[in-house]
């Protein structure tokens, strides 16, 4: 059977998680426009570092509580990976679509609205309710995926 758009995006959203190395949780992101992927990203250490597998994130390797000291975080969500990769590209993501397999975080929420994206479409819960009240103010659509992601990229999530 054929996918509809959303459940396509969302299956490369997985797809591109699968290619994180988060040892906390693994995030895959895809910037879509007129139905075209514009952009991916995935979680992970800035080039030329270690990743989290490697010992690369200090963060990731030790035992911080879920959602505390970003701010020692090497790692990169998948939703800047996304658009840092667009803009290191010089492809225009400003009306984009963002799908992503994790609810954004308000970092990237701040980026989200910067970058110009107008929807946000996510499967997976992410403990940040002022992320979500940041992007309803800023007028972009959050909106939450209730299908069932594709076999083979689902197998990507943790």
């Amino acid at each position: 059977m054929r996918p509809s758009w959303d459940e396509y995006f969302m299956s490369m959203a997985a797809l591109a998680a699968s290619r994180s190395t988060c040892l906390r949780r693994r995030v895959g992101a895809v910037v879509v426009k007129d139905r075209m992927v514009l952009s991916t990203g995935y979680n992970d250490t800035p080039r030329g570092l270690g990743n989290c597998g490697e010992g690369g994130c200090p963060r990731c390797a030790g035992s911080t509580p879920p959602g505390t000291a970003h701010d020692t975080c090497l790692c990169i969500h998948a939703e800047q990976n996304a658009i840092i990769q667009a803009a290191y590209h010089g492809v225009a993501i400003a009306g984009a679509t963002l799908y992503c397999t994790h609810q954004p975080c308000l970092v990237c929420a701040k980026m989200i609205v910067n970058a110009g994206i107008r929807k946000v479409v996510y499967a997976g819960e992410y403990p940040d309710p002022a992320a979500a009240r940041l992007l309803e103010e800023a007028g972009v659509e959050l909106v939450r995926y209730a299908g069932e992601l594709r076999a083979l990229a689902a197998s990507a999530l943790p």
